[in-house]
């Protein structure tokens, strides 16, 4: 579909998710007996159009994330990297990381994702390969307020230009290299990958996403995971 690009993608797995509680890191908690991780990857994995993985693991799990690469033949996976102190640095060293393979477009994911869908991916490449960059979003669901330091409301912003961003995040590999090494430079760090191609003058092109593509990071968060698993292996069941 996307000849002559090369894809690739980087997942961030390196974080320590203490709202999670537990002595188990959220990314190898299980939904329907498999790590989150796994489920994860395995999205890209299928993916016809990815050609590399790379992986961001803490330096404790390392190990136990190259073990899961072998236990489920995730092939795609080409190095499983040191993660950083913050996210963006384990961001970084995963796309330092991919270099090596040549990307034209890589994709940036969240390993606690584990219910993107092929479609999501097929549009985040798409995008990114027309307009550079590209987050996958949704409308906030509730009424958004703002506060002042005092603690009453000073604006309810207008919930149609509002939006939640997901991930993937896309982008033609040499925009987010720049836009990581304008960050580095300044000190900056942003609160997602999008955020540092922005305060370059990029413009980032929106993609409508699901509410199923959450972020597990609470125990209601994986209470919630299961039931979204079990309604989608209800649906490829009856398919």
């Amino acid at each position: 579909m996307f000849e002559g690009k090369k894809i690739g993608v980087v997942i961030p797995a390196a974080g320590h998710g203490t709202r999670m509680g537990g002595s188990r890191i959220k990314q190898f908690l299980t939904i329907g007996g498999k790590p989150i991780v796994v489920h994860t990857i395995e999205k890209f994995q299928q993916s016809k159009e990815v050609d590399d993985i790379v992986l961001a693991a803490h330096h404790d799990f390392e190990s136990e994330l190259r073990s899961l690469v072998s236990e489920y033949n995730l092939s795609k996976v080409r190095q499983v990297v040191r993660g950083g102190k913050e996210r963006q640095d384990s961001v970084w060293n995963g796309l330092l990381a991919i270099k090596d393979y040549n990307p034209d477009i890589v994709l940036i994911h969240d390993a606690v994702r584990p219910f993107i869908n092929h479609q999501l991916i097929l549009e985040s490449i798409q995008a990114a390969i027309v307009y550079e960059a590209a987050v996958v979003v949704v409308k906030p669901k509730d009424t958004v307020k703002m506060s002042v330091q005092n603690g009453f409301i000073n604006q309810t912003p207008q919930r149609d230009n509002l939006w939640l961003a997901q991930t993937p995040q896309a982008f033609h590999f040499s925009l987010i290299m720049k836009a990581f090494k304008k960050a580095i430079d300044d000190g900056f760090y942003g609160t997602d990958d999008a955020a540092l191609v922005e305060r370059i003058g990029v413009s980032v092109k929106i993609i409508e996403g699901t509410y199923d593509n959450i972020k597990i990071t609470t125990p209601d968060d994986l209470t919630v995971a299961e039931g979204i698993l079990s309604r989608h292996l209800a649906q490829i069941t009856r398919s």
